[in-house]
């Protein structure tokens, strides 16, 4: 006879959004150490959203070098070493039911990829990009990646391949417009990312400075499109995005990614060493799809890039695993 499914906390959290339901979705698991891994596999291919979080305590070795808790991530079809909104959702959700770190300023997150810092600033959160690996796209695959995704080569200001856990082809555009009015080709991109073994495109383009640039008014015209008081809307002048971003998948449910924390981290440390963007941003993504995502970018006098954004439960209640 299988063992009787226990009760556990779960929340329903909507990370880079103050707003609910303007964001990415995440399911979060709470008190989690006994749940199998096929167990937890399963049941995130049963909430069907692009991941899902179990949290257990750290490891005794994790413990010993200061981790506060351990978070495993889900897809519907693997475990991923590393991602960015389930970091920053799944520490709201820990410090929401109960947690209490041993720094009050800094939580320490033990996953696949290692130990990630997550500083706490009032009620936002922002992790320490993991270290990145960055080269140039092999010169078979961009030519095919290019015609997948659209895209002329003058369009294309610089491109790498970024991996920090997950692996992403990176493009920087030459325009806002070049981000927001692209139509890939899915069929002919999921090939070409089969080839390669990346997980995704991401696609990016910063504004030129100015106190209000088109790519300001465009992103903020465009949110407002699916819906009135957005965040977008009512954000400070400094919190305005300078820099939009998408992201298209292989093999997640939606072919496009709402926001996307890991190709973020990764864009602004290639961006910000390249010197394509300056050391301190608001990222929008999400746009043509209906959601106003904000990514908080900051590199420290140390070097080291955050990765910040707010996050909201939606839903809370228990999971029976």
């Amino acid at each position: 006879m299988p063992p009787m499914p226990r009760l556990h906390p779960f929340l329903q959290v909507d990370v880079f959004t103050a707003q609910p339901y303007y964001g990415n979705a995440l399911a979060v698991v709470l008190d989690a150490a006994e749940v199998s891994d096929a167990d937890m596999q399963r049941f995130a291919m049963w909430t069907n959203l692009a991941e899902t979080t179990f949290i257990l305590p750290p490891t005794p070795e994790a413990a010993a070098e200061g981790a506060d808790y351990q978070v495993r991530i889900f897809t519907t079809a693997y475990e991923m070493p590393f991602a960015g909104h389930p970091t920053l959702g799944s520490c709201h959700a820990w410090l929401e039911r109960g947690g209490v770190p041993r720094d009050a300023d800094c939580i320490v997150q033990q996953c696949k990829v290692g130990l990630v810092r997550i500083r706490r600033a009032g009620t936002r959160l922002a992790f320490a990009a993991p270290a990145l690996q960055r080269q140039d796209i092999a010169s078979d695959l961009q030519p095919s990646l290019l015609v997948a995704l659209g895209l002329q080569p003058h369009q294309v200001l610089a491109s790498q391949r970024l991996v920090n856990g997950p692996s992403h082809f990176g493009l920087l555009l030459d325009s806002a417009d070049s981000v927001l009015e692209l139509a890939p080709d899915f069929s002919a991109l999921k090939a070409v990312l089969a080839q390669s073994g990346c997980s995704g495109v991401g696609v990016a383009a910063v504004a030129a400075a100015g106190p209000q640039t088109g790519l300001i008014r465009r992103s903020n015209r465009e949110a407002r499109a699916f819906g009135g008081n957005t965040m977008a809307e009512h954000s400070e002048a400094e919190d305005e995005p300078s820099v939009e971003v998408r992201m298209f998948v292989s093999d997640l449910a939606v072919a496009e990614d709402p926001i996307t924390g890991s190709f973020n981290a990764s864009l602004a440390q290639w961006l910000i060493a390249e010197g394509h963007a300056p050391t301190r941003y608001v990222a929008a993504q999400g746009t043509c799809i209906g959601r106003a995502g904000r990514v908080y970018i900051e590199q420290d006098a140390s070097g080291q890039v955050w990765v910040g954004g707010d996050s909201v439960t939606c839903i809370a209640g228990v999971a029976s695993l």
